[in-house]
């Protein structure tokens, strides 16, 4: 077992104190005060596509800010996500890394198979997965979340929420580098002018982290369990943005990472096989590109947009999942596949008198998966559909007080392999009434949907399995909240419900050694309250209490089993004095499960995710910040499946960034 590095409370506390005597004397500049402006009337956009009050929108929303982001100390989205309210956090590796196709995932309100990430209102996920570690950190502006259903709006996929990234378009230079232990290295910089800018951004480990993961091989022949642990583990982020005139613009993103997987047996309990026998070690190498062309009128939006990627595993297989030893001894492992998404997306804004808007819009998506030629095999299966999409939005204002915005879309594939097409419609409701200007109530009612995909109907690797006669994963969600703007103080409140029929999930199959993709049902019935507090002196805090009870049922399980937690606590607290400020936050899930595929749940202790922020500024060009993740060194399981998957041991990263 990896012997943990435990941070001395000394340094942390001598890191803090230093930052007090340096900030005797207040230097306050410009972009301090911006940092410090704290805007508790949030606009959104994402949630009715177009800019309201966050007040003023009938769906439970959280907006994180560019300071918000930073003080999360997250290196990408994967690690600012993870004490989000209503979030469920999963990793497989450090800094959220992905094992090739097993990427990690945003859970919503315990919907784990229906989140659309989207990039400046593009989608980016492909094939029903996406990279939360695609964009860094430095590179967003802003996050908006809307939880609940958004097919209506953006289509398939969008069915427990929607995340939007927005990214950074103004001058910010920089260049900063960090150090931290486990080999952890990052270095960036970003270049330009308000209307052209360059980023770049790579973090890498360069010390082995031994024991990730734990979990059983069974079936026919037996091996026991085995341990999973990680080496070179490294992300690498490139973004050129170009402001054409004020309403057009260019974007473009680059990522790639890569982490070699050893697992090991370390409990043998069949044929013999000792402990510290290789079960196999491979290398997951992930490239991903994304190019957007935007228009933003004032009745006109318009986009196109093009995503790539190509993900590869290499390396050898000892085993196959079953505990049959591979012939020869060390047998290669070689799989490769790339996705493809070119789409484009038209939108027409109306003023329909005083008191009514309305929106009408099309959207297109040729999507391609490809499967390359690799050692594990010769087949080079290519698949194409076209998805069309026209939705619309009627908002209607009665009053001062009472609204209702009613929404619907039609969606259809074509061109699809063995004319597997699909079509849905949708729709949604909304009322808002209005107590006040900074109080309001609303009710919600939403259809959702998602198609099934390419690697969920067709296979993707040799341990995975063909099934053409998936269903679309149809969902209905209920909701009714309150949101309450007062002083320092931005209430919300959420009762929501949801069902979804022919929920597509993973299915695995022990004896065949296997996954197929198959319809099951899903419900979840939860209650959400919190509040933000920004205060006029230094101290600010956050907290949110989301109470829930996720379950499924499948053709292997003819009941209700439950899923993830029950529970769920988060918040935080900042501390700002001049030069100093820092930030504690923490994410607790009780009461939680891990439920395999084919077997009944089992208990699994609470997770609590801890990370301590503190940025110290000596001048308006200079900083140095320290991030402390899993503050109390808990090793915590992380996953909610058969597989144990850790949270990495206590971690640090120091890092000095030089404004310019």
């Amino acid at each position: 077992m990896q012997q943990k590095k435990r941070i001395p409370l000394g340094v942390v506390m001598a890191f803090l104190l230093t930052g007090n005597v340096l900030a005797a004397e207040p230097a306050m500049t410009a972009e301090t005060e911006e940092l410090k402006q704290f805007t508790l009337d949030q606009v959104v956009v994402t949630a009715t596509r177009d800019s309201r009050r966050d007040v003023d929108i009938p769906a439970s929303t959280e907006v994180l800010t560019r300071e918000d982001i930073r003080k999360t100390g997250g290196q990408n989205l994967a690690m600012v996500l993870r004490k989000v309210p209503g979030f469920t956090f999963k990793s497989f590796g450090q800094s959220g890394a992905s094992m090739g196709t097993m990427t990690n995932e945003a859970i919503i309100r315990g919907v784990d198979n229906g989140t659309l990430v989207l990039l400046n209102g593009n989608p980016i996920n492909w094939r029903g997965k996406y990279n939360l570690e695609a964009v860094s950190a430095e590179d967003i502006e802003r996050v908006e979340i809307v939880k609940g259903g958004g097919s209506v709006l953006y289509g398939s996929e969008g069915m427990g929420g929607v995340i939007n990234i927005i990214t950074r378009k103004g001058r910010a230079n920089f260049v900063k580098v960090g150090v931290g232990n486990f080999g952890r290295k990052n270095y960036g910089f970003r270049a330009g002018t308000d209307k052209f800018q360059v980023s770049y951004d790579r973090e890498k480990w360069d010390r082995t982290l031994d024991r990730i993961s734990e979990s059983e091989v069974g079936g026919t022949q037996i091996v026991g369990k085995t341990k999973t642990s990680t080496q070179d583990v490294s992300r690498e982020n490139v973004g050129v943005n170009y402001n054409i005139t004020k309403d057009w613009s260019l974007g473009y993103h680059y990522f790639e990472s890569q982490a070699r997987y050893l697992r090991d047996v370390i409990e043998s309990s069949k044929n013999g096989f000792l402990v510290g026998t290789p079960f196999n070690d491979r290398l997951y190498t992930t490239k991903q590109h994304m190019a957007q062309l935007q228009y933003q009128g004032e009745r006109y939006k318009g986009s196109v947009y093009f995503t790539t990627g190509t993900v590869e595993s290499f390396g050898h297989t000892y085993y196959s999942p079953t505990g049959t030893a591979v012939a020869p001894a060390s047998s290669l492992y070689n799989t490769r596949e790339k996705n493809r998404t070119l789409g484009a997306d038209i939108q027409r804004n109306w003023e329909v008198g005083p008191k009514a808007k309305a929106i009408l819009g099309f959207d297109y998506k040729r999507e391609n998966y490809q499967k390359l030629f690799a050692g594990s095999g010769s087949s080079h299966d290519s698949y194409s559909r076209n998805l069309f999409g026209v939705y619309g939005q009627w908002d209607q204002k009665f009053d001062d007080k009472n609204s209702c915005i009613v929404s619907a879309r039609e969606t259809w594939t074509t061109d699809a392999f063995n004319g597997n097409n699909y079509s849905n419609f949708s729709a949604a409701g909304q009322y808002l009434h209005k107590f006040d200007e900074n109080d309001s109530a609303y009710v919600s009612v939403a259809q959702s949907f998602i198609m099934p995909t390419f690697g969920q109907m067709f296979p993707t690797g040799y341990q995975s399995f063909y099934n053409l006669d998936l269903r679309p994963q149809k969902g209905l969600h209920y909701e009714a909240g309150w949101k309450r703007m007062a002083g320092a103080h931005n209430w919300k409140a959420a009762l929501y419900a949801i069902r979804i029929k022919d929920n597509i999930s993973a299915t695995w199959n022990r004896k065949s050694g296997g996954w197929q993709y198959n319809n099951e049902d899903f419900k979840n019935l939860g209650f959400e309250f919190g509040d933000t507090v920004h205060s006029q002196g230094p101290w600010s805090y956050h907290w949110a209490v989301n109470l829930n009870n996720p379950k499924s049922k499948s053709e292997k399980k003819d009941y209700w089993d439950r899923k993830f937690g029950r529970y769920q606590i988060s918040g935080g607290i900042g501390y700002t004095y001049h030069k100093l400020d820092a930030a504690l936050s923490g994410s607790f899930l009780g009461d939680r499960v891990r439920t395999p595929s084919a077997e009944h749940s089992v208990e699994e202790r609470p997770y609590f995710l801890t990370t301590l922020t503190a940025q110290y500024k000596p001048d308006k060009n200079q900083s140095v910040s320290l991030t402390i993740d899993n503050l109390l060194d808990r090793d915590d399981v992380i996953s909610h499946s058969s597989a144990q998957y850790y949270e990495m041991p206590c971690n640090f990263l120091v890092e000095y960034k030089y404004r310019f």
